[in-house]
C-alpha cells in the first residue's frame, strides 16, 4: 500500500475484505529512537508492517484487521554493521537484518505487549509480557470509542503495562548487555520452576519466584511469569483502538518533537486510502 491509483485499490479491496479495522498507534517517549517490531500469529494477516524505525517523540499509526493476534515490542540500540549493513539492534532484535522483522520475533529480553482482537465474546484480550525479559517500558492504551458497528468501550477498559525502570532495580545475575535489558529467570538459568515447563508446566506447581516478585512488585499491570494471567490479562469491549507508548513517563530529548494528533477517520476503508496515497 505504498503507491496510489491500481495500488490504492487493491489496498482498500484487501482491508475492506478483512473487516473492520483497529488502529494501533505507537508512540516514542523515550530518549532514543526505537525501531517497533511487529509479529503476526500464525493464521492472522501481516500487517502493512512488521518493523520500522520511530524518533523520539514520533507516533505513527498502523492499522490492523478485526480478529488480528500478535505481538508488538521495541527494538533498542539499532544500528548498521559496518561489515554487513544489516541492521543490529541491542535489545529486541529479531534478527532479519532490516527496519522490517517480516515474520520473525523479538530475541528475549524484551518487553512484549500481546492483542487477541475479536476473541471469545467478541472481546479484545490485551496484556504487556515480561516473560520474556524486559528492555524498557510499554504502557497499552485502549481509546474510549468504538470501531463502525461496535458498542462504547468507555468504562469497560483499562490500561495494561509497565512504566517502571526494571533495568534500574534488576538482580545482578539477570542484568544483560550491559544494563540494557534485563533477563528473566527462565531465560538466565532454564530450570523448570522458573520456566513452568516440565513437573511444573500448570498454575498449581508453577508458583511466582523471588525474581517474577521483583518484576510484579514494580509492574503490577504486566505479566510476571507464565500463569500470572487473573491480575495481568485485561480485555475490552466495543471494539477501541489502542495506543502503545514505549517509556511512557519519559521525557523526550528535544522539547521540538511532539506526537502528532491523531488522524480523524470515518470508516477503516477511508483510513486506508488515505496511507495507500
Amino acid at each position: 500500500c505504498n503507491g496510489g491509483g491500481a495500488d490504492a485499490a487493491r489496498c482498500v479491496s484487501w482491508w475492506c475484505a478483512e473487516g473492520e479495522a483497529a488502529m494501533f498507534t505507537f508512540v516514542n517517549r523515550c530518549a532514543d529512537t526505537v525501531w517497533p517490531g511487529v509479529l503476526s500469529n500464525a493464521g492472522t494477516a501481516r500487517l502493512g508492517t512488521t518493523g520500522f524505525e520511530l524518533p523520539p517523540g514520533a507516533s505513527r499509526a498502523v492499522p490492523a484487521p478485526s480478529a488480528w493476534s500478535g505481538r508488538l515490542w521495541a527494538r533498542t540500540g539499532c544500528a548498521q554493521d559496518g561489515a554487513t549493513g544489516r541492521l543490529v539492534c541491542a535489545t529486541g532484535d529479531c534478527g532479519s537484518g532490516t527496519a522490517e522483522c517480516a515474520g520473525a520475533g523479538a530475541a528475549p529480553p524484551a518487553t512484549l505487549a500481546e492483542f487477541t482482537l475479536d476473541g471469545t465474546g467478541g472481546l479484545d484480550f490485551y496484556d504487556v509480557s515480561l516473560v520474556d525479559g524486559y528492555n524498557l517500558p510499554v504502557l497499552v492504551e485502549p481509546s474510549s470509542g468504538e470501531r463502525p458497528g461496535g458498542a462504547s468501550s468507555a468504562g469497560s477498559c483499562a490500561s495494561a503495562g509497565c512504566a517502571a525502570d526494571l533495568n534500574a532495580m534488576c538482580p545482578a545475575e539477570l542484568r544483560s548487555g550491559g544494563g540494557a535489558a534485563c533477563r528473566s529467570a527462565c531465560d538466565a538459568f532454564g530450570r523448570p520452576e522458573y520456566c513452568c515447563s516440565g513437573a511444573y508446566a500448570n498454575p498449581g506447581t508453577c508458583r511466582p519466584t523471588s525474581y517474577s516478585q521483583v518484576f510484579k512488585m514494580a509492574c503490577p499491570r504486566s505479566y510476571s511469569y507464565a500463569f500470572d494471567d487473573p491480575t495481568s490479562t485485561f480485555t475490552c469491549a466495543g471494539g477501541p483502538d489502542y495506543t502503545v507508548t514505549f517509556c511512557p513517563g519519559a521525557t523526550p530529548r528535544s522539547a521540538s518533537l511532539s506526537v502528532p494528533s491523531a488522524i480523524p477517520v470515518t470508516s477503516p476503508c477511508a483510513l486506508v486510502l488515505s496511507f495507500c496515497h
